[in-house]
């Protein structure tokens, strides 16, 4: 029950990552007529709005209540989560202005190894072996991708935008891996309006506004995929995953982004490039296959969040009884045992 729930996970974070690599080279070519910050207002907007949407068409279904809601524990996380969610995409928008599609894409990926790193030292998950080469070649493959030219070493003042938005999500994967035993529509919906409407306020006062109507209803459509769907399944699959090992298979979307930046864009491929994409798919491979297995401890705990009780950290009872899944309080026993394990909100202890 267990691997097959991880296997579940791991497609849910492929699939986060194949709606997101879209993204970036359609929002190039939106960004034309849009300015940097609207545009990034718009696509967590279209994700809170459209996300929102299903929410309700789905509460009004009279069914228990299976996932836990947001709650003031949560606060510090959800701020965080929305600041962060504000500043990432304008940095990523304003990067794709001043380097191609491609680049940006893959240079993406550099949040695997700011979320790692953050989860490793701040939050104490394990990283292993594995996932130590995918860091090394992720991080050489983003050097080779930000300096411009070697023999002076000029860096790409467009690729440092895209790594700073990948420093800011790299936090907010943390802060919403403190959340992801909660309800991931909700999630989204708050991360899309809150990150939206603040991204907005800001491009207002700066006087940033568009009248293509299309355009903007493209960028909201977008924003729904690309990032509403793409974060409920990458909410979703943190719950089994932890936050190294999900951005770790999300690895995926920059290549894909990559592709379709070079079927819209005929954009030209360098050496620096084609040796920064090998190296790059070596770390994706190695961070794909990072396995952990040993005997921990489970200390007592008592939290809310959606389970049933077929596997084996959730054997306690209660009245009313449901075999299916449901949300409600409940108390982990202290417990130890051996097993394959990622580091999800159960598998928190440290090494």
């Amino acid at each position: 029950m267990i691997k097959s729930k991880q296997y579940i996970a791991i497609i849910q974070a492929i699939l986060a990552a194949a709606l997101f690599g879209i993204s970036a080279p359609i929002s190039k070519l939106l960004l034309e007529t849009i300015s940097p910050m609207l545009m990034a207002a718009l696509l967590y907007l279209g994700a809170g709005i459209g996300m929102l949407f299903i929410s309700l068409v789905k509460n009004t279904k009279k069914n228990k209540q299976k996932e836990a809601k947001i709650g003031r524990k949560e606060l510090p996380f959800t701020i965080g989560m929305i600041v962060l969610d504000i500043a990432a995409p304008m940095f990523l928008m304003i990067g794709l202005t001043m380097t191609t599609a491609s680049n940006a894409s893959l240079l993406n990926n550099f949040e695997i190894v700011v979320t790692s790193l953050i989860a490793l030292f701040i939050f104490k998950e394990a990283i292993g072996k594995r996932l130590w080469l995918a860091i090394f070649f992720i991080t050489i493959s983003s050097i080779i991708l930000s300096v411009a030219d070697f023999s002076s070493f000029s860096f790409s003042i467009g690729s440092i935008f895209v790594l700073l938005a990948c420093i800011c999500w790299g936090f907010e994967n943390n802060c919403t891996r403190m959340m992801s035993l909660k309800d991931p529509m909700q999630i989204v919906v708050v991360k899309g309006l809150g990150s939206g409407l603040g991204a907005l306020i800001i491009a207002l006062l700066n006087k940033e506004y568009a009248s293509n109507v299309l355009y903007i209803f493209i960028a909201l459509i977008l924003g729904f995929f690309a990032y509403g769907l793409s974060i409920f399944f990458y909410v979703t699959a943190q719950r089994e995953l932890g936050a190294a090992r999900t951005s770790a298979y999300y690895a995926v979307a920059p290549f894909i982004g990559v592709g379709l930046s070079l079927l819209m864009y005929n954009e030209a491929i360098t050496w620096n490039f084609v040796m920064a994409a090998i190296l790059m798919v070596f770390g994706t491979y190695y961070a794909a296959v990072e396995k952990h297995n040993h005997k921990h401890i489970h200390k007592m705990i008592i939290h809310e969040h959606r389970h049933n009780h077929s596997e084996g950290h959730h054997n306690h009872t209660h009245e009313g009884f449901t075999s299916g899944e449901h949300s409600h309080e409940h108390t982990h026993e202290a417990v130890e045992h051996e097993h394959d394990h990622t580091p999800d909100i159960h598998h928190a202890h440290s090494h």
